[in-house]
This record gives C-alpha cells, sequence and structure tokens, in this order.
C-alpha cells in the first residue's frame, strides 16, 4: 500500500465540523495503518449536526476534541490536507520548517446554510458524502480497484 502516507493532517477553519468529519471518516476507512489527526486555526466545540450524519453512516465523532494548530502533539506529517483557505495559508507556513505535502480541498462550510433542520442537516449530509468520496479516492482501500 504505497499510496498511504504514514500520517495525515487534515485541517479546516474551527476543527468543528470539515477536518474531524475527514478525520474520523479516513480513522473508519484505514484504522491503525494511517496516523490521522485534525486541527483548526481557530478551537471550536464539534458540531452536533457533524456528529449525527457521521452517526448516519455508522462512525462515531461524539468524542473528538477540537483543536488549534499549536495544540498538536505530533508535530510532523507527511500529509497535510486543507479543507478552507485559511487553513490552506496556516498550512503553508508549517511547510517552512516541516517537509510534507499538503494538498487543498476546498470544501463548502455547511454551517453557513439557513432553513430548516433538515435542509441543514442535507447540506452536512453533502459535505460528509463529499469527503468520504475525496478519501476513498486518494486513500483507495486495499485490493479495492481504482475508480
Amino acid at each position: 500500500m504505497a499510496d498511504l502516507p504514514s500520517s495525515v493532517l487534515f485541517a479546516c477553519t474551527m476543527n468543528s465540523i470539515r477536518s474531524p468529519m475527514a478525520e474520523a471518516i479516513l480513522k473508519h476507512l484505514h484504522g491503525r495503518k494511517v496516523y490521522v489527526d485534525s486541527v483548526g486555526v481557530r478551537a471550536g466545540e464539534i458540531d452536533p449536526m457533524a456528529v449525527e450524519v457521521l452517526d448516519e453512516i455508522g462512525i462515531d465523532a461524539a468524542r473528538h476534541k477540537s483543536k488549534k494548530f499549536d495544540q498538536l502533539e505530533d508535530g510532523y506529517f507527511d500529509l497535510i490536507i486543507t479543507l478552507s483557505p485559511e487553513a490552506q495559508h496556516r498550512a503553508v507556513e508549517m511547510t517552512r520548517t516541516m517537509a510534507c505535502d499538503v494538498e487543498f480541498w476546498n470544501t463548502f462550510d455547511p454551517q453557513i446554510v439557513e432553513g430548516t433542520r433538515d435542509q441543514r442537516l442535507d447540506a452536512y449530509r453533502m459535505v460528509r458524502d463529499q469527503l468520504l468520496r475525496r478519501i476513498k479516492e486518494r486513500f483507495p482501500l486495499e485490493g479495492a480497484p481504482r475508480v
């Protein structure tokens, strides 16, 4: 499985929706094969709707603890995947002192959607499904054909 890095960091603005979703999905798919963490430029709290839509596909993220870049326990990653422009800028700053690859996956922030609870949940599901698809493409499961 040469395609799998040994460590991946997902980063977004608040570490409350997008990056925790991506972290939970990659951990769910690849377990202990890859060290996965997530951060935000600023720390928030895990969004209950993010937890709910992950739970719908059998992934538990309820215990996620949001953190900022400067709260990282491990200071080295093979790959940083940023999900917001603000996180992209912060990750590029990190590459001045750490040799790692950075990929920018500009991802919609479902928190900005207004409307009924169902309309808002649909926005979170859309982000979840987009992240799931991207992660499966970028980190294929062993033996699975590349699509």
